[in-house]
């Protein structure tokens, strides 16, 4: 039996697309601009002095983001070509909406917006809690639902950042919490709403293969690869960044041998888990943000990035089926284990550090630049300002709960608004499966429609 009729019109993807890139021509035209040149020359030697450190960090992002977290995305053998280019439209449709926002609320000044590659920059990191929050929906969502999660998480994110970072003054300079933390619960609240209480059977096109597994490790390598640059950013240029870069790499190696250690350890015969390599090995990065410009000893920075590999493979043993089968929790690329749990951990560790930090070494962790653009140690004043190590530790709690809390809210109201029809969910038959959304050549070539499925993959098609 034929799909039912489409109840959406037959382009809502190019539609809504076409709309709001021509929406957002017409705002460019009218109120974005480029800050005029200085005609001081230390001012314009300054500037290009700030765009040789940043820009080389920020093509490693655009690597990051495009490439690595594409493939990681590959390890299911139908979906492939939609997770990659899935991602990039999202990464580009976030980061554009993201300009938008940031620019009305932090760089519009006498009518006009002013635009530069730090704006850019942190546009992106809002880009990136839209990636990782769709993670848990992959494969069982439309492109039109992957951009309602979009329109409603960008501005989420920056009202969170904003309650976090500026007025709790929570020190992350990696985003440990206001990144991977809120975007893993937002996620998670997603799935929720989206598909209830019913629990969502194995589907057969979601197990791996060799090959899918192998295009995904490899994103894991290039994400491996670049991940210091996306933790050092925003730090300051000088010590603070220079100490970033060095805990990440120390997390991050304890994390990638430590997982091969918890992985073989869990598994029939002593065998790894692709699955394990492709998430343990990233864990370290994820939980060093919060502390990686702290002067913290080497030692921490290894150890952390075990324990953070430890909760990622556990969680993917234990937690995740648990999860499945009390709550109905659907994580389909298992970001609570990768963004979640490292998350937590590492927001734990900032608040230890920050407890037993020696009095002399505390003004190295006001060395983040906040998204409005000036540094975050300005903003609270001081070392620890007026609050004392104590209350800082605090507010990093407090930080870790708004991220938690907030996003979950958000996000289980963003799920429910996926549940309308004209949204074009495709049915539990037809997920993970490239031919729903691109021309398969082989397809192509095929003399035709010859069973049930195939038809209703045709008639969805026309509705996504």
């Amino acid at each position: 039996m034929a799909a039912p009729p489409p109840t959406c019109p037959r382009r809502l993807l190019p539609l809504s697309l076409g709309l709001f890139q021509g929406a957002l021509l017409l705002f460019f035209a009218i109120f974005v601009t480029y800050d005029e040149p200085s005609a001081r020359a230390e001012d314009a030697n300054l500037v290009a002095n700030q765009l040789y450190g940043i820009f080389p960090l920020f093509q490693d992002i655009q690597v990051m983001l495009v490439v690595g977290l594409g493939l990681l995305l590959t390890f299911l053998p139908l979906y492939g070509l939609s997770a990659i280019a899935h991602n990039f439209l999202l990464l580009n449709f976030s980061t554009q909406w993201a300009l938008v926002l940031q620019g009305l609320l932090h760089h519009f000044h006498h009518g006009q917006v002013h635009l530069d590659l730090h704006n850019l920059l942190t546009a992106e990191f809002a880009a990136v809690t839209v990636l990782i929050s769709v993670g848990a929906v992959l494969g069982r969502t439309s492109p039109c639902q992957l951009l309602v999660v979009a329109t409603c998480e960008v501005p989420i994110y920056l009202a969170s950042e904003w309650a976090i970072v500026t007025h709790l003054g929570v020190l992350d300079v990696g985003g440990t919490i206001t990144i991977h933390v809120f975007s893993c619960y937002f996620g998670l609240g997603v799935s929720k709403a989206l598909f209830g209480a019913a629990r969502q059977p194995v589907h057969p096109k979601e197990t791996p293969t060799p090959r899918s597994d192998l295009l995904s490790l490899v994103g894991t390598l290039i994400l491996w690869v670049f991940w210091p640059s996306f933790v050092a950013v925003l730090c300051q240029p000088g010590d603070a960044q220079h100490r970033a870069i060095l805990n990440t790499l120390l997390a991050m190696s304890a994390s990638a041998v430590t997982t091969v250690v918890a992985s073989s350890l869990l598994e029939r015969d002593g065998k790894l888990s692709p699955g394990h390599l492709q998430n343990g090995s990233l864990a370290g990065g994820v939980a060093i943000g919060a502390v990686a410009d702290m002067a913290v000893p080497p030692v921490a920075a290894l150890a952390l990035g075990s324990l953070s590999a430890v909760a990622c493979v556990l969680g993917f043993r234990f937690l995740t089926p648990l999860l499945a089968r009390k709550l109905a929790l659907q994580d389909q690329c298992g970001i609570h284990n990768l963004h979640g749990l490292p998350g937590i951990l590492g927001a734990a560790a900032s608040a230890v550090a920050i407890l037993v930090a020696s009095e002399d070494t505390s003004g190295s962790r006001f060395s983040q630049v906040s998204p409005v653009g000036g540094n975050a140690s300005e903003a609270v004043g001081g070392r620890w300002g007026d609050r004392g190590a104590g209350r800082q530790a605090l507010c990093q709690a407090a930080g870790l709960a708004v991220a938690i809390g907030g996003s979950l809210l958000a996000g289980l109201l963003a799920g429910a608004a996926l549940r309308l029809p004209c949204l074009a969910r495709p049915p539990e038959q037809l997920c993970f499966d490239d031919s729903l959304y691109f021309n398969i050549q082989d397809q192509a070539e095929s003399p035709g429609p010859g069973s049930t499925a195939e038809e209703e993959a045709l008639a969805l098609k026309e509705r996504v």
